[in-house]
């Protein structure tokens, strides 16, 4: 059966610099390489904690954002970006994406760091012979460097941290000449920082260590050039020896001001005043795990945005009913941790999805949405693993916090609202985190949480009565015919769907009414 081929474009806005690649990716995962841009934004420039993205930033992210969408469309190519460090810490990053969907069109997408280091994983099992192997990989990017262990495309560990080329340039180099004071204390701050990943990844023995982005693949073009190597603009992958990177290292620390470091062979102009930083943290990443070299990866986070939406557009294809298989993956992790309920989830699930399904005219929602409902009704009762009183309050706090791969930072608070909108209040504009989501997901949290809470409350007793519903709605009224496996009292059960059809009632604008039926 030959591969479906599909012209994609992405972005990805780091907090230094945005990239754009198109390319012709086939559904196995190869792809041909059409175009690529990169744009020097400094989104995070002038953000010590990333806490606001400034006005000139902001100019500059939109200029560059426009031009690589004027490129892709050029060239018949969707785009689909994702923001990182810079986007996801800013106070006013709502905003920002409104900004840029009111002006240019594109919805930005912001992940998690655990999501973020999935992605440039995916990324790099493009570029380098690595599926069999368990890998460990490193990316320092401006706003933090993402760390994980995988292997045959299963993450078994990740994390981010808050250290990036960029936020300690800010924080220890912000003058005009390095001094020896500020390298020593950017050396204890870093090492304490990696002191986690060192306890970790302990646990999680790895056969080869992998770098990525800009400032582990400058530091190999500064290798490669002190050697005495051309160096052109896309460096193959290479290895970094540690006694290389040692001595690199020294090359960097001699080099005080920022124009003797844009002498230095090799090192990207545009990368020269935060190369100390980014370089101090590779050092320490060796140090600290004791690595003896690591190869590099030319491909990272946008390649990885390519696969991954290859992916989703097939699945959307065969429309699948359930949840792809790194999401299902660490939906139910989570659900584990929290010593779920797992029989009534599967019954809510089934019941809410049955309702999904046969309610499609009604509400217009596609696959992504059903994925969320789908997700919440799995986790929709984890706030027990806090309290039994305002579990539902629980349930989202755990759902917003927590380590969800495969899921972009938007869908999490989406899935997190509708498990809170299980029982209890209505979605409600007082509420401190349904008036933070746009419009269109308070609209979507608000349809997905009325096929929850029915699902939830016809399975009242936890003994999963039905076999099968059948919903039929007219411009009057929806019907609800509910078959039970066995003869028994349903009594309870349709007393907690009546009590939980007020909000699909309230926002359709239709009656519902329930009605018992036998097999």
């Amino acid at each position: 059966m030959p591969h479906t081929v599909r012209r994609l474009a992405a972005i990805d806005l780091g907090t230094n610099s945005f990239h754009l690649v198109i390319a012709d990716v086939e559904s196995n995962g190869k792809f041909t390489l059409l175009t690529k841009d990169k744009e020097v934004v400094r989104l995070g420039e002038s953000m010590n904690e990333m806490k606001h993205l400034s006005s000139p930033a902001i100019i500059r992210a939109l200029e560059a954002l426009r031009r690589f969408q004027q490129l892709a469309q050029s060239m018949d190519a969707p785009v689909r970006a994702i923001a990182t460090s810079a986007v996801r810490e800013a106070l006013n990053r709502d905003s920002f994406l409104e900004l840029v969907r009111e002006e240019l069109g594109v919805d930005i997408e912001v992940v998690s760091g655990f999501e973020e280091a999935r992605l440039i994983y995916l990324g790099v099992m493009q570029a380098l012979p690595v599926y069999k192997k368990s890998v460990l990989l490193v990316d320092i990017g401006g706003g933090s460097t993402e760390f994980l262990v995988g292997r045959e495309g299963h993450v078994q560990y990740v994390n981010s941290l808050k250290i990036g080329a960029v936020r300690l340039t800010r924080r220890f180099f912000s003058g005009g000449t390095i001094k020896p004071r500020q390298v020593e204390e950017c050396r204890r701050h870093l090492a304490g920082a990696l002191d986690p990943i060192v306890r970790a990844v302990q646990n999680y023995p790895f056969e080869l260590a992998v770098g990525s982005s800009g400032t582990i693949l400058n530091t190999a073009s500064m290798i490669l050039a002190a050697q005495g190597m051309d160096i052109d603009d896309d460096p193959l992958s290479m290895t970094i020896q540690r006694k290389d990177l040692s001595s690199i290292i020294d090359t960097v620390l001699s080099a005080r001001t920022l124009a003797q470091r844009k002498t230095i062979s090799g090192i990207d102009p545009g990368r020269a005043d935060i190369i100390v930083a980014g370089i101090l943290i590779l050092e320490q990443v060796f140090a600290q795990l004791k690595l003896k070299e690591m190869t590099t990866s030319v491909y990272a986070l946008r390649e990885g945005i390519l696969l991954d939406t290859v992916h989703k557009l097939a699945g959307e294809e065969r429309l699948v009913a359930h949840l792809t298989d790194i999401r299902r993956a660490s939906i139910y992790h989570l659900a584990e941790s929290c010593h779920y309920e797992p029989y009534h989830a599967a019954t809510v699930r089934r019941l809410a999805l049955s309702l999904f399904d046969q309610l499609k005219s009604m509400h217009k929602l596609g696959n992504a949405e059903r994925e969320y409902l789908e997700a919440a009704a799995v986790l929709h009762d984890i706030g027990y693993h806090i309290s039994h009183a305002q579990h539902h309050k629980h349930s989202y706090y755990i759902i917003r916090h927590s380590q969800l791969l495969g899921f972009t930072d938007r869908e999490i608070e989406i899935i997190a609202n509708v498990a809170r909108y299980h029982r209890k209040s209505h979605p409600k504009s007082k509420h401190e985190n349904f008036p933070k989501l746009p419009e269109r997901d308070q609209e979507t949290v608000s349809a997905l949480s009325t096929m929850l809470r029915i699902a939830d409350g016809l399975d009242r007793r936890h003994q999963d009565i039905f076999s099968t519903i059948r919903a039929e709605h007219s411009a009057r009224i929806v019907i609800i015919r509910l078959y039970l496996r066995r003869p028994t009292d349903a009594g309870i059960e349709l007393w907690g769907a009546e009590r939980r059809k007020e909000l699909f009632e309230e926002f359709y604008r239709l009656p519902v009414r329930f009605v018992l039926e036998q097999d």
